[in-house]
């Protein structure tokens, strides 16, 4: 109980120190540096805006999301929109988990699986913002014990976000005081770096993708579940990104298996899974996303084991563009138009105990997670 009162007072001090900062009069909070502007609002410590630079000096807004800040928490299809979803991301297989034995049930939002810990997960929740200034800014949530199903114990989180120069970083922190509790976070980014305003295409297959440690990838079902078995992609195959610099994402639009890679029983075309990153030395790039249309490059750092790729199959021309994208006529996001791409452990890792990565994603009690990524942005 000390302990825990200890964080809570810890807690309250931080977001309680000064008065509470004030968001523009679009509703954005915004912090820039010579080569980025970034906004966002408390509804889920969501990025909302990101311009970065393209190879005519024009600011392109590089991410998905909406005009109207009100509409994020009324959307019904809640996309996840660069949004931080926990206290446990992506799936959990068959909606459970144990813990010394005992069986944890979660919510089925995802067919027989659990999907970013549920429909109340932490993209759903207003953060307190807690630290702002004109290049940082820190969001802070108190996720009670049990907001969402099977997920037991207090946890409180931060993460900050802030920019200099080119680089956006990111930084979370979470505590559990008193339980022992799955914890595995990301912040789940939506890019097009066209800002879909490639006259030829609007899709996200023109963009080339290189993960020069991430030869190897889990093996997952038709609901995207991994099923415990590791692959190699071999050069040239559907899943190779790591042999070398230039590979499209479309670069097996015409392989028979390409609809259906990604599960769904062949309904899912493209990516929904995750590479492992293996024998990166320390502070390398990890990943690098370009558009030769754009000429943007954006290349990723992160302290995490690997990243979730998904290309945005079920996205079906119902979300609006913002006004900061788009041509005439293309206003709405539309299949394959999009890439996510989400630095975390082992995708269910907690049912997979031959991975050893269960106890790595369970926090408590007492101890601190964290998580740690940086994009920096550049030209071809």
């Amino acid at each position: 109980m000390i302990a825990k009162l200890a964080v809570l007072v810890a807690f309250v001090a931080a977001a309680t120190a000064t008065p509470a900062p004030k968001p523009g009069k679009d509703g954005r909070y915004t912090i820039s540096s010579r080569g980025i502007k970034a906004q966002f609002i408390p509804y889920g410590a969501t990025l909302t805006n990101l311009f970065v630079k393209d190879k005519y000096g024009k600011d392109v807004d590089v991410v998905l999301g909406y005009d109207d800040v009100d509409y994020y928490p009324v959307d019904p299809s809640h996309p996840v929109y660069n949004a931080i979803p926990g206290r446990y991301v992506n799936r959990i297989g068959g909606a459970n988990y144990t813990i010394d034995g005992e069986l944890y049930l979660t919510e089925k939002n995802d067919g027989d699986n659990t999907l970013h810990s549920g429909t109340n997960n932490w993209s759903f929740r207003d953060w307190e913002v807690s630290h702002f200034t004109k290049d940082s800014i820190t969001f802070s949530i108190l996720d009670a014990s049990n907001s969402s199903q099977g997920m037991l114990g207090d946890v409180y989180a931060s993460v900050t976000y802030s920019v200099k120069g080119s680089t956006w970083k990111i930084s979370m922190e979470a505590t559990s005081p008193e339980a022992k509790t799955p914890l595995m976070l990301t912040q789940h980014t939506y890019f097009n770096l066209d800002a879909y305003k490639n006259p030829d295409t609007g899709k996200i297959w023109n963009h080339t993708l290189y993960m020069p440690y991430s030869q190897k990838y889990l093996v997952a079902d038709d609901s995207a579940v991994p099923t415990g078995e590791i692959a190699v992609a071999e050069p040239g195959s559907i899943n190779d990104f790591a042999s070398q610099r230039d590979i499209q994402l479309g670069h097996a639009s015409d392989d028979p298996a390409f609809p259906g890679n990604c599960g769904a029983g062949g309904a899912c075309e493209g990516y929904n899974g995750y590479w492992l990153i293996e024998d990166a030395p320390k502070d390398a790039v990890v990943l690098s996303l370009v558009s030769t249309f754009s000429g943007i490059s954006a290349d990723l750092k992160t302290d995490q084991l690997g990243v979730v790729i998904y290309s945005c199959n079920w996205f079906d021309g119902s979300q609006s563009l913002k006004r900061t994208q788009g041509l005439e006529g293309r206003t709405t996001v539309d299949r394959s138009s999009c890439v996510a791409i989400e630095a975390h452990d082992y995708v269910n890792g907690i049912n997979e105990p031959q991975w050893g990565r269960k106890e790595a994603q369970l926090t408590g009690p007492g101890e601190t997670y964290k998580w740690e990524s940086a994009w920096t942005f550049g030209l071809t």
